[in-house]
Order: structure tokens, then sequence, then C-alpha cells
């Protein structure tokens, strides 16, 4: 059974940091792409980050720059460092994984405060 479990989001000012995990369960964690997903007030799920298991990444252009996705193949867990905060990252974010289906995990709401 494949689990995603976020953590360490918050209500930070603008130009703050948060670093957010993921953990995950159930999968073959060093062969898996994981990403980001983020989904504002009022609006659809967008992708925000991913990275393959061969460390390539990908973003979204709003966030290059000041996101940073990594992964710890050892603890299972990828992580998200949320630089340079905006109150536009405002979100719930989820991480995601795909095993013949989609993952999801619960989310972890971010609140940036201008």
């Amino acid at each position: 059974q494949v689990q995603l479990v976020e953590s360490g989001g918050g209500l930070v000012q603008a130009g703050g940091s948060l670093r957010l995990s993921c953990a995950a369960s159930g999968i073959i964690f060093s062969s898996a792409s994981m990403g980001w997903y983020r989904q504002a007030p009022g609006k659809q799920r967008e992708f925000v980050a991913r990275i393959l298991s061969d460390g390539t990444r990908n973003y979204i252009d709003s966030v290059k720059g000041r996101f940073t996705i990594s992964r710890d193949n050892a603890k299972n867990t990828v992580y998200l460092q949320i630089d340079n905060l905006k109150p536009e990252d405002t979100a719930v974010y989820s991480c995601h994984t795909r095993r013949l289906r989609d993952y999801w995990g619960q989310g972890t709401q971010v609140t940036v405060s201008s």
C-alpha cells in the first residue's frame, strides 16, 4: 500500500522560507519519480516540481530560482525547499507519485502573509 505523508507547512511572512517533506512508503522509492503539486483557494491543482529517479529536476516557471526539490533515498523522503516566499505561493502542497496509478498525500498548508 502506497502512502505519502507531507509535513513542514505553516504560516510565514513574505520573503521567508519553508522546507516541505514527503515521506513515502509502499514503493521502491529509489526508482520512483516524485512530484510536488499545489492548489490555491478557488484554483485548480497545478504542477510545481518533479524529481526523477536519476535526479533530474523539473519546475514550473513561476518557481524557478526559489524552489528546490531534492530526495533522500535512504530516508524514502522527498523535499521541497521554498525560499523567498510570495503571497501567491499560498496553497495546499501535495506530494505525488505514480505506480500503476496516481498516489497523493493529504497535503500540507502553506500560507504566506504580505
